[in-house]
């Protein structure tokens, strides 16, 4: 049977996807599969019996899963009985922690907001596992998505089994009774006390590096410097892996047979200590399936030494394991990159790496088969990749492997048995960790080693896997001169393809990006023929205390706005049209003229420019970015439109939403008003001089407010459809019920209510949808 558990691996992986995905589309895949072994690999009826019952099997069992994948709570519920299950996560004046519902037994995610600096030092120490509490608090769901390819917070948590998130109004250790502890939260409470005493005793970097490669917590990190792992595709470093879990198993190994131990105690000692060790690091995917496989090698070592278990054996069984008891984790972008780059390094093992000698060689190698393993799912959750991964990885994976897990692991020892660790040691390590973070941060600036090519769909998705595979076994026969031009060739349309695919798209789009109580519109037209951003959106930022501030507060540019572009494959902006001053327009610029480039700024051409605009301007300046200030009769063209801007007028001096630049353009055979917050005076203004202003569709004014969108420029202006860029339940009562009832005889289109509102369009003819409501005109 050896090698034949990966055939089995890939049935049961079918019968998941084919519950949880297309199901018409995985089950035609799932008969190609059963067709090809038996035609290639000549299975016999009974073995092809066998493995469509794994497919079966695994279908009922993700369907039963999906099925009970809810939560039975009410909505009226307001008291609960908690025991928490998962260390708290305390950020800024938020604590969130994960608890279990004794009465329901159902998991649930509580959030508290905290009254006080003191009280956060107390909390952030306080160790919350063996209490019982009762806890009063409201029940709501977690948000959804309201942009396409943006991050689902509902669906994540869904996936960890948790449906509903409680808004505590009391303190969330106010009436707590202690309870017996369990072996299972007896370690993780000690991986509590462990977290906190590496923070407690090492230097802030240190200790949050100590905490990712000892305990597979990534709290302590500064998100910048988190996001520059990411964006150079090393993060996966900062996570316990299988070459962690495997160099420390063996150091265990071979110290125990030094001091005197036989390998038969050692296999049994490890046998235990497993499971303990994947709880006391988090159990992240990456850590289960390194330790289960682990687990299994060793057992069949132990107990069945007749029979042989095969790495790839050893990785299939791990994954139908995996999969039986948790169907869900296959959404997981983590057990996704996972176990596609151990299948691909193990599959290659033998056929492919034994040609590279040279340690510096097969580093490389071994670097470009898990780069080409990952490529479509690193596109597929976060749209770009970095050329620069395989020579990051070249350099951090040795410094990892043999200077930080060993060092930090001694440092950590060190300071538990002697309660001090020589300064020396902490101040080598220290210049270390900053020459290391300060380089990646070069590295992840280094623009032009990104490649944005979008969200793939699920055609080109097929298309990545197929080229892939093709690259891998036109490697294992040999790489000859005909084969080397064929590998070229295919990993030159691997990385431009799905670039080729967005520009020949036949189809434009105009859309209203849901950014809550803000604007931002994108205009995208087919072949390269124009790309538009009217507004970035932005986050009102409010003063407040230090200790109340989070470490990476939410900011609609960068993390709503810079997401949806390169979800869409779009890296480049010929103009980014900034409407007025004041925040909720233009706050979310900075990330956009970091993450994207940009061709030309345009601004309204006023008097005295806000702060805001002035910041933007001197980036501009020094990225060399065109920014022309227009005004009335300010116009360009491209093959398709003609924008021309209404107001205001130049070196405008008033009120500055008034002061709006406002443009009116054909596209997509409708004629569009977009006027930012302009205001009934400006409307005014516009009417007198354009009093036959005939539209199609109206951006409407101010979000709605009633100082916009007046009966008379509704009545002359005639549009039949009508956009609101509106805030979820926002302070300002917007839309006003006076505007809606002035919008009453067009068709309105709401992102508080509907999300990211699209007309796509072909030539001279489009449809209008919604991202939450399918709506077609």
């Amino acid at each position: 049977m050896n090698g034949k558990y990966f055939y089995f691996a890939i049935a049961s992986l079918l019968g998941v996807l084919t519950s949880l995905f297309s199901f018409l589309l995985f089950l035609l895949l799932t008969i190609i599969y059963f067709f090809l072994l038996y035609k290639y690999k000549r299975y016999s009826s009974s073995q092809l019996l066998f493995v469509i019952c794994l497919f079966t099997i695994f279908f009922l069992t993700s369907e039963h899963t999906e099925a009970n994948n809810k939560s039975k709570l009410s909505d009226s519920l307001t008291a609960f009985h908690l025991q928490y299950t998962e260390n708290t996560k305390v950020d800024g004046d938020l604590l969130q922690v994960t608890a279990l519902d004794t009465k329901y037994k159902e998991k649930l995610l509580i959030r508290y907001q905290i009254k006080s600096e003191e009280e956060k030092k107390q909390l952030k120490n306080t160790n919350f596992y063996g209490r019982l509490c009762q806890v009063t608090g409201q029940l709501k769901a977690p948000s959804i998505a309201k942009n396409p390819n943006a991050f689902n917070y509902r669906n994540y948590l869904t996936s960890k089994q948790v449906y509903k998130i409680v808004e505590l109004k009391n303190h969330p250790l106010s009436k707590c009774s202690f309870v017996e502890s369990t072996p299972l939260t007896m370690i993780k409470e000690l991986r509590f006390n462990g977290i906190h005493y590496l923070e407690k005793n090492f230097p802030p970097e240190m200790a949050a590096l100590s905490a990712a490669l000892i305990f597979g917590d990534r709290s302590m990190f500064d998100p910048e410097i988190l996001m520059d792992y990411q964006r150079t595709g090393i993060v996966h470093l900062l996570a316990i892996s299988g070459l962690h879990v495997s160099l420390l198993i063996g150091m265990v190994f071979y110290l125990g047979i030094r001091i005197g131990f036989t390998r038969q105690f050692m296999m049994n000692f490890l046998l235990v200590i497993l499971p303990i060790y994947a709880i006391l690091t988090g159990a992240s995917p990456s850590v289960i399936r390194a330790v289960l496989m682990i687990f299994l090698v060793l057992f069949i070592l132990r107990w069945k030494k007749q029979l042989k278990l095969s790495p790839i054996d050893a990785i299939s069984l791990t994954l139908m394991i995996y999969v039986f008891f948790a169907p869900l984790i296959v959404l997981d972008a983590g057990f996704q990159l996972s176990f596609s780059v151990s299948f691909a390094i193990i599959l290659s093992y033998s056929s492919i790496l034994p040609r590279y000698q040279q340690t510096i060689s097969a580093m490389v190698v071994t670097s470009i088969i898990a780069q080409l393993a990952a490529l479509p799912i690193l596109l597929y959750h976060f749209f770009e990749i970095s050329f620069i991964s395989i020579a990051a990885n070249l350099l951090y994976i040795p410094l990892f492997s043999f200077v930080f897990l060993p060092g930090l692991y001694l440092l950590f020892f060190i300071q538990i048995i002697f309660g001090d660790t020589p300064s020396i040691l902490i101040n080598l390590f220290m210049k270390i960790i900053t020459l290391a973070n300060s380089l990646i941060e070069l590295l992840a600036d280094l623009s032009f080693a990104q490649l944005i090519t979008g969200r793939p769909n699920w055609l080109n998705f097929i298309v990545y896997i197929l080229i892939i595979l093709i690259i891998f076994l036109l490697w294992e026969g040999g790489l000859k001169r005909k084969r080397k031009q064929k590998v070229i060739l295919l990993t030159f349309v691997l990385f431009t393809f799905q670039n080729v695919w967005n520009w020949a798209n036949p189809f434009g789009e105009v859309t209203m990006i849901d950014v809550g109580q803000g604007d931002s519109i994108l205009i995208h037209y087919p072949f390269g023929q124009g790309t538009y951003l009217i507004d970035t959106g932005g986050t009102v930022q409010f003063e407040e205390e230090e200790w109340k501030k989070a470490a990476k507060p939410f900011e609609v540019g960068r993390d709503v706005v810079v997401p949806y572009l390169k979800g869409k494959g779009i890296k480049k902006l010929d103009k980014l049209i900034l409407t007025h001053g004041d925040s909720d327009h233009i706050g979310g610029a900075s990330a956009i003229l970091k993450e994207i480039k940009v061709k030309q700024i345009i601004l309204p051409s006023v008097a005295e420019p806000s702060k805001s605009e002035l910041t933007i301007i001197q980036e501009a300046n020094k990225k060399g970015i065109q920014v022309v200030k227009v005004s009335e009769g300010s116009q360009w063209k491209n093959k398709k439109s003609l924008f021309y801007v209404l107001g205001p007028e130049k070196n405008y001096q008033g009120e500055r939403n008034s002061g709006s630049i406002a443009i009116i353009a054909n596209i997509g055979g409708l004629k569009w008003f977009f006027g930012g917050d302009l205001d009934q005076q400006g409307e005014e203004r516009i009417i007198k001089k354009y009093p036959n202003l005939n539209i199609d569709v109206l951006k409407t004014g101010h979000h709605g407010s009633k100082t916009s969108s007046s009966e008379i420029f509704i009545k002359r202006s005639t549009p039949s459809i009508s956009w609101i860029s509106v805030g979820e339940r926002n302070r300002y009562g917007h839309p006003h019920n006076e505007v809606l009832e002035h919008l009453s005889k067009t068709t309105i289109y709401r992102t508080d209510l509907h999300g990211a509102i699209t007309y796509r369009f072909y030539l001279e003819g489009g449809t209008f949808s919604s991202f939450l409501h399918s709506i077609k005109q």
